[in-house]
């Protein structure tokens, strides 16, 4: 049997995932990381994207994080999000079109408009949509 450690993954709302894992695969602010029991204790960033939860054993959960912050600890991960969904609850459709509806914004120079806040919508939509299509690849 594998050796397991404790995760959980909160968003500001409520708590979506609580329990045993051999892995979690996150993106960090330094890039994509592997955590696995026995980890050295960390704290980074967490990049919006896929966060993928290897279940005792071997079953694979696959969540969306638009951003927040990743714990190690010696008995723990702990990812606490801004925003956190089951990647099967992504609507694809709505992520196209608030992704269109951004890169319309950033290209309308004229509009009075956030350019910050428009692109990082735009980061968060390509996330989410990079999301739904590892969840078509794991299916396949």
């Amino acid at each position: 049997m594998a050796s397991t450690v404790f995760c959980s993954i909160v968003s500001a709302e409520e708590e979506i995932f609580s329990g045993q894992v051999e892995m979690v695969v996150a993106t960090g602010t330094i890039g994509e990381l592997g955590i696995m029991p026995g980890h050295t204790p960390l704290l980074t960033g967490v990049r919006p994207g896929p966060v993928r939860l290897i279940l005792e054993g071997g079953e694979e959960e696959i969540f969306f994080a638009s951003g927040g912050f990743l714990e190690v600890q010696p008995t723990s991960i702990h990812i606490l999000a801004d925003t956190a969904l089951r990647a099967d609850d992504l609507d694809e459709a709505a992520a196209v079109e608030a992704q269109t509806k951004a890169e319309t914004e950033l290209a309308d120079q004229k509009a009075d408009i956030d350019f910050a806040r428009v692109a990082a919508d735009l980061q968060e939509q390509a996330a989410m949509l990079r999301t739904i299509q590892k969840i078509r690849n794991k299916k396949h």
